[in-house]
């Protein structure tokens, strides 16, 4: 007999600014699977490479990451592997996964400068990818 798992309810990322909408595709946008990874869109239509690089990738291969976000060249704030969003069993936790300038929730810097780090996240909760001047801020939503 296997066990239930326990139930993460309805977890979401919230549009608060222009670029974060368009990276969401909407205003909301539900968070699954867990550990639900966000990172730097590195494989652009831009540069004849990366689609080269794309069309010689496995088709069985996994994405790294379920949100991408573009960022103008050359990308400042976003890092490959940016930061992911978990769940224990008993809260929310976003962990950065070694990014270059970090992730700020709630005003408190976590990783950065390649260090990792993780916080707890809470209903309403704001997450800036990157440093402050960073276009992609979102509203955590838990349910």
């Amino acid at each position: 007999m296997t066990r239930p798992q326990p139930s993460t309810g309805q977890a979401a990322l919230a549009a608060l600014t222009p670029e974060a909408k368009d990276a969401l595709g909407g205003a909301e946008l539900p968070i699954s699977p867990f550990p639900f990874r966000v990172g730097l869109d590195s494989r652009g239509a831009r540069r004849a490479v990366a689609r080269i690089v794309m069309d010689r990738r496995r088709a069985a291969s996994r994405p790294t990451n379920e949100l991408y976000l573009t960022e103008p060249e050359p990308a400042t704030n976003v890092s490959r592997q940016h930061f992911q969003i978990e769940h224990n069993g008993a809260q929310y936790v976003l962990v950065d996964r070694q990014s270059r300038c970090g992730t700020i929730v709630e005003g408190q810097v976590v990783g950065g400068k390649h260090a990792g780090g993780a916080v707890p996240l809470r209903e309403g909760d704001v997450i800036i990818v990157g440093t402050s001047a960073s276009r992609f801020v979102f509203k955590f939503r838990a349910g």
